[in-house]
């Protein structure tokens, strides 16, 4: 009742609250894939020059199970890319890492498990906007007016 009676005196306003709202979520959500996938690259990385010097030699046990779990980790992100491909794959994939938890096993990769804050998260897309604003300000700048002649 409480609602209705909200929409019903400022119908726009809750609308464009509620856009901003959606829009906030979704650019939250979409950092903290970048962040997470960026963390998996850089691992992924790690992971490769570890064998590759495992390859000639020179490797410490402790850089070598850091690199398998790695290796895991890729496998697990593999097994949960058969469920992207399936229909109704946004349905499946949470039913089956919230089915993994409830059984106890981990299905996310390790880098898809952070819990950064929102504040984090927030401050991080602002850093962005401000050097895309920034990128776009130089490039205006750099830009010559034609000499007339």
């Amino acid at each position: 009742m409480r609602l209705y009676k909200v929409i019903h005196r400022a119908p726009i306003r809750v609308a464009k609250i509620s856009t901003k709202r959606q829009q906030l979520r979704f650019k939250r959500a979409m950092v903290a894939l970048k962040i997470a996938l960026a963390q998996e690259k850089q691992e992924t990385k790690e992971m490769l020059t570890i064998y590759r010097r495992y390859t000639q030699g020179d490797v410490s046990k402790e850089d070598l199970q850091k690199a398998n779990a790695q290796f895991v980790d890729i496998l697990k992100g593999l097994g949960l890319g058969v469920f992207a491909v399936l229909p109704f794959a946004p349905v499946t994939i949470p039913l089956v890492v919230k089915l993994g938890q409830w059984v106890g096993v981990d299905v996310l990769p390790s880098s898809f498990n952070i819990n950064k804050s929102l504040k984090d998260i927030d401050q991080q897309i602002a850093d962005e906007e401000q050097q895309h604003h920034h990128a776009e300000k130089t490039a205006k700048s750099d830009v010559k007016p034609p000499v007339k002649k």
